[in-house]
This record gives C-alpha cells, structure tokens and sequence, in this order.
C-alpha cells in the first residue's frame, strides 16, 4: 500500500483510520490513502443514519472531487445510545461520562460508507448497524482505560478492536463494522460494480 497522491491505483481510502487500513489490507484490497478535508459537524438535524451516510458521503465527495478518475472510499462511525449520537470524546471528561452512561447497557454502532466515482457517475451511499451490550464498568476500570488515550480516537469512547473489547459483554453483527468498516458490504457494492463493466 502506498500512502501518495502520486499512483497508478484507481481505489483511495480517505480515511487515516489505523482500523480502516487495516481492514482492507487484511482483506486483500489494493488502495492509496488521501486524507479527506471535509469538516464534520455532528449537530446537523438529521436521525443517526442519515447522520452517518452525510458524513461518509461529504467525506468521500471531498477527495473524489480532487481525483475524478478514481474510486473513492469514504466513511464514519457513529455510537447511538437512546437515540443520541456519540462520536469521539474530546476530554476525559466527556469520555468518562460517556463510558460511565454505555455501562451495563446496549447501543449501537452505525458506520456509514459512500464510494463515488464522478467520471463514471458511482454514487453508493450505505450504511451497516451492529449491536453491543456492555459488561457493568468501574469507576477504576474507565477511568485506567481513559489514560491509555485510545477514547479519544474512537466513536463512543472505546475501540472494539483493541482494550475496548475488554468491555463487551457481547455483540450483535458484524464485527468489522463495529471497528469502523463493513467490508462484506462494501465488497458486495464492488463485486456489483465489476459485473456491470464486464457486461
């Protein structure tokens, strides 16, 4: 994988997600990361999936916009408990009390994904939702895993992949998904793609 505007793959990643890029390495896919520029605003007026889709779509449109001849992956990850969104926490705070709330209880975790191709008009815009019950959390519990800085880079306060996972009584879907990409959907949508070039 290279990670340069400067290539000859028609596939880009605009995302710098650690989860994302590894999701597709491990799934064989070839792709270039471009960061996309797009600003998120998660206050915008709209329930939680159509929320999610906006946002993978603004992020996937930003970087297609600049390379028209590619196909571009976009994509964001949202939690949704009693449906309020969460996204990533930004102080200790926030992530405690979001951690202390999602204890013992069960949410959701939608990630929506756009790919666009604007010189051969692909337009896809979908979204994936899992579940997850969560074990009973201590106060000491949260506040050790707060100090390992991994709330801060994950929707929700907790990476499902990593010490999160610690939290999870069970879950209800698809685990890649839950870390912020479903690939069984997103290969479904290309596998669509390639039939119709070939016909």
């Amino acid at each position: 994988m290279k990670n340069s505007e400067h290539n000859t793959t028609p596939f880009i990643l605009a995302s710098t997600s650690l989860a994302r890029k590894k999701l597709l390495e491990d799934n064989g896919i070839d792709f270039v990361v471009i960061p996309s520029e797009y600003e998120e605003d998660m206050t915008l007026p709209l329930s939680p999936i159509e929320l999610v889709k906006h946002l993978a779509l603004g992020k996937a449109d930003n970087v297609a916009h600049r390379h028209p001849d590619s196909l571009v992956l976009g994509a964001d990850t949202i939690v949704v408990f009693e449906d309020k969104v969460y996204g990533k926490p930004k102080t200790n705070a926030e992530a405690f009390e979001v951690l202390s709330m999602l204890s013992g209880t069960t949410h959701s975790i939608i990630t929506g994904f756009a790919l666009i191709h604007k010189n051969k008009n692909i337009h896809i815009n979908d979204t994936d939702e899992a579940r997850i019950i969560f074990k009973m959390l201590s106060p000491e519990a949260i506040s050790a895993y707060i100090e390992t800085g991994e709330p801060f880079l994950h929707a929700g306060g907790y990476a499902a992949q990593k010490g999160g996972r610690h939290f999870i009584e069970k879950y209800e879907g698809d685990m890649d998904n839950i870390i912020g990409l479903p690939i069984k959907k997103i290969q479904g949508h290309l596998g669509n793609m390639q039939n119709r070039e070939n016909v």
